[in-house]
């Protein structure tokens, strides 16, 4: 039976906690050097404290709802692997030079459409999907693309405009700078496909894992922060100690403060995928949780870096319209979220025998 309340509570908390992700894993990117590969063992890292260490501990010495099996186990870190992946995805498309100002976007646009169609392919739900329901899912992804593209964005100081000016002007007027384009297209247009599908079915094929478990919380957690190791902390120590230094000098002045944060980012992640968890064990289904999340968790990280650089008076009309968008379309996908199939009709009950009447005796 779905807890409403519960199940909105930990969504809450997963859009909170995917909401801040990026901000904090960005501001580890930039105390190591830029280097995205060093920020992401951090993520992998509190993925194994909290999501491997945490719960092994709590399954050795406590009993817990539910129960460990292959499938469940397979499905669970197959849902840890494409989270994983999604994430990075997005690192990719960055370090492609991507433009973080499309790449988010497309993202958490994308992401919602393709859960919506993995959840009804997997319960077979297709004709149970109604127009409404339809509408709220484009209206959460509008909502999103348009929080992130109105977003206030600091101002250009004039003291870097003028330096830029002169820097220009230095060769002359018959001087000309070209300025060459780094970017990879089709790096970046492949690297976001990877977020948005993986990102996409994140959500149902944990939900599948779970209910295989028999609706345990700790062991496909469990799963989830093993695959996150494996992928973002064992392959990225690999790939570092097989290339030539990368001319960033490590010194742990530098190294701990960015790991720090790149570890906390990665403790958001982990209590992000623990909220979807307990959302799906209070009855939640994939079909209309994830939407919510990813709905709200870039307004989460819109404010909140706003909130970081000073910026929250240059709100503008387009902002305020797209967040109330995005929150019309989340309360219609609730709404209208397709119903789990009933498992078959309740089987009839016979009639009631009439008693017996005895005929009086004369």
């Amino acid at each position: 039976m779905i807890k409403l309340p519960l199940v909105l509570l930990f969504t809450a908390m997963t859009a909170l906690s995917w909401g801040v992700y990026g901000i904090l894993l960005h501001e580890g990117t930039d105390r190591l050097g830029h280097s995205s590969l060093r920020a992401f063992i951090g993520v992998g890292i509190a993925y194994f404290l909290i999501a491997v260490l945490v719960p092994a501990i709590w399954l050795g010495s406590k009993s817990e709802k539910g129960h460990w099996s292959v499938y469940g186990t397979i499905l669970s870190l197959l849902a840890g692997t494409v989270g994983a992946l999604g994430a990075l995805g997005v690192t990719l498309a960055v370090a492609f030079k991507g433009d973080p100002i499309y790449v988010m976007p497309i993202v958490f646009g994308g992401a919602p459409v393709v859960n919506t169609l993995v959840t009804s392919w997997i319960n077979k739900s297709f004709s149970q999907i109604k127009p409404l329901f339809l509408l709220g899912l484009v209206l959460v992804a509008v909502g999103a693309v348009g929080v992130l593209m109105n977003k206030p964005k600091p101002a250009k100081p004039v003291a870097a405009e003028v330096k830029a000016d002169t820097e220009q002007a230095k060769s002359g007027d018959e001087a000309k700078i070209e300025v060459k384009d780094t970017s990879n297209p089709f790096a970046i247009g492949a690297s976001i496909l990877l977020a948005v599908v993986c990102w996409g079915a994140y959500g149902p094929v944990l939900h599948i894992g779970q209910t295989k478990m028999g609706g345990s919380r700790l062991r496909p957690f469990c799963c989830v922060g093993i695959a996150y190791f494996i992928i973002a902390v064992a392959v990225p120590v690999m790939i570092l100690m097989a290339s030539p230094d990368d001319g960033f000098k490590l010194d742990w002045r530098d190294v701990l403060p960015g790991m720090m944060w790149s570890i906390f980012a990665g403790t958001a992640g982990a209590m992000g995928a623990m909220g979807i968890i307990l959302a799906f064990n209070y009855g939640g289904k994939p079909v209309f949780v994830m939407p919510l999340v990813f709905g709200f968790a870039p307004v989460v990280n819109t404010f909140t870096s706003m909130t970081v650089k000073g910026t929250l008076s240059q709100i503008n009309p387009y902002f305020i319209g797209a967040l109330l968008i995005g929150i019309v379309g989340a309360v219609t996908v609730l709404v209208f979220a397709p119903k789990a199939k009933p498992h078959g009709p309740a089987p009839a009950t016979p009639p009631a025998t009439p008693p017996s009447i005895t005929p009086a005796s004369t």
